[in-house]
């Protein structure tokens, strides 16, 4: 096991994982990256037909000629969502070829993924460096993983790859519609997900790239996301997924009252901050509660005939609405929620796909997310100095990925709507179990309780002096909910093995998360 030490957010965390090296946090903007960006290896046009027409036969052949080999690093991505289908091949197709100790490097993963259990059971997979929800959280937490799993956010994940630091062997693209060439796209056939953002940097930094596809096109695919010239091969399949099932139980709008409340009250609160003005910039997450809250935004909006420049996605049929009402110049879209988001991207021209480089990406000239005027996200946990965990629960179990959580920190304004509570298990907490967030970049809690606002923003402070909204200290809506659900949560029972890492978006390690007591 490796050295554990203190990062500068007293957590511990390890220096090496998976035999490789790693950075501890060092505090909020205090680490500086060096050298040059990570490049694929060079290639010859001699190397591929004169026609353009890259496709092969099958999945496995594919594999077969990208020198597949024990201990690779394949890549995937997670547009179809819980429809996903081509992940599963590919590891299929893998395990049929008998390799082994293989690193997943999926963009995020999903229930539909449960598969890969029965192969790091057999040994063809080592370890995975994205996303675990559900039964793959469950796998690792209980230790079962041979190696440490990284979790990322999508921002990282991009940071990772251009740095160097993750070397993607062979990257799968699953695409809605491509061409012979490898030129694809994501915003229409009979599986349009939207946009392909998270699959960009796989196609431009990876050893070997393979295009997989159930609607094949006469060069060339137009418009094209993925650029064919970064492409080695392409593989017709007969469905590459569910594009219905972009559209996950996280994605719907809340019926609970209490959540509903809570979305109003964020609402009201960004239009008595002075948030919500002509030519302002926001972006919500794809929960329910922050969906809820974007149609009380745009109620507002709609009633005061304000504008807004543009609004970062998840794209989602509200956001939709509001460009096609005109009440935004843009939707920046850096993932398709669902089926109406699809439809605009391939129908409006303000409707624009982005990716991880140019919304997330700490290791780049500026980025998106800090250019946003408010953000309005959820967690899991929160505590008294405002860190937030969006990964783990107070049970130690870890059931959710980053996603752009952490990118999006950098915003003007960072707004987490939250209930106060969830099963009769507080959410506001002395510590969080897992940090994946600093304190010092969340600026307000809102619950159905009362808002809190975070001390070292004074001038949010003011602007909310006198208020009728239910502005309250953090410690006393803690104490009430307490009260109110016998106490705080019970201690997770952890060991001392590190089964995941928790990547800040600078690529250090700011927690790590332990291995449940069996």
């Amino acid at each position: 096991m490796s050295r554990l030490v203190q990062n500068a957010a007293g957590r511990l965390v390890p220096v090496e994982i998976n035999g490789a090296p790693a950075v501890p946090f060092a505090g909020v903007r205090r680490h500086q990256p060096s050298g040059r960006r990570a490049g694929p290896l060079l290639r010859s046009c001699s190397d591929y037909p004169a026609d353009g027409d890259k496709t092969v036969e099958s999945l496995k052949q594919a594999l077969l000629n990208a020198g597949l080999r024990d201990g690779m690093t394949i890549s995937t991505h997670h547009h179809l969502r819980n429809g996903d289908r081509v992940a599963n091949l590919v590891f299929a197709a893998a395990a049929e070829l008998g390799a082994r100790d293989l690193r997943w490097f999926p963009s995020a993963s999903f229930p539909c993924h449960d598969g890969m259990i029965a192969h790091m059971e057999s040994g063809v997979i080592h370890h995975i460096e994205g996303s675990l929800n559900g039964p793959l959280g469950d796998y690792c937490t209980e230790g079962r993983m041979r190696g440490t799993a990284v979790l990322r956010s999508h921002g990282g994940r991009w940071q990772a790859i251009q740095d160097g630091e993750v070397r993607i062997d062979i990257a799968v693209i699953a695409a809605p519609t491509a061409d012979p060439f490898g030129n694809a796209t994501g915003d229409r056939g009979p599986a349009a997900c939207g946009l392909l953002g998270f699959a960009l940097a796989d196609s431009q930094f990876a050893d070997h790239v393979i295009v997989v596809t159930d609607n094949l096109v006469p060069f060339p695919c137009i418009p094209w996301q993925i650029q064919g010239n970064h492409v080695d091969q392409v593989v017709v399949i007969d469905s590459i997924g569910d594009p219905a099932k972009i559209v996950s139980g996280s994605t719907q709008i809340t019926k609970s009252p209490d959540r509903l409340l809570i979305a109003e009250l964020t609402a009201r609160f960004c239009d008595e901050a002075g948030i919500i003005r002509d030519g302002f910039s926001f972006q919500a997450g794809a929960g329910g509660t922050a969906l809820s809250f974007g149609i009380f935004l745009r109620d507002i909006m709609r009633e005061r005939r304000i504008k807004a420049r543009f609004v970062r996605g998840g794209s989602n049929q509200y956001l939709v609405s509001m460009l096609e009402e005109g009440l935004t110049d843009y939707i920046l879209d850096g993932q398709t929620f669902d089926l109406e988001g699809v439809r605009s991207m391939r129908e409006n021209p303000g409707h624009v796909n982005t990716s991880p480089f140019t919304s997330y990406n700490w290791h780049g000239k500026g980025n998106f997310a800090s250019m946003l005027d408010c953000v309005v996200l959820g967690a899991t946990e929160v505590d008294l100095g405002f860190n937030g965990n969006v990964v783990t629960h107070s049970d130690g179990r870890l059931l959710h990925g980053i996603g752009g959580w952490q990118n999006c920190l950098a915003s003007n304004c960072t707004i987490l709507p939250i209930p106060s509570f969830r099963d009769r298990i507080p959410v506001i907490v002395d510590r969080v179990t897992t940090l994946c967030g600093p304190g010092e970049l969340i600026d307000v809690i809102v619950t159905e309780r009362g808002i809190a606002i975070n001390p070292l923003r004074r001038d949010l402070v003011e602007a909310l002096r006198g208020s009728s909204l239910p502005i309250r200290p953090l410690a006393e809506i803690k104490a009430e909910v307490e009260d109110l659900c016998g106490g705080p949560p019970a201690k997770p029972r952890l060991t001392d093995r590190v089964v995941a890492a928790i990547k800040w978006v600078d690529g250090t390690v700011i927690d790590s998360v332990f291995q449940l007591e069996k």
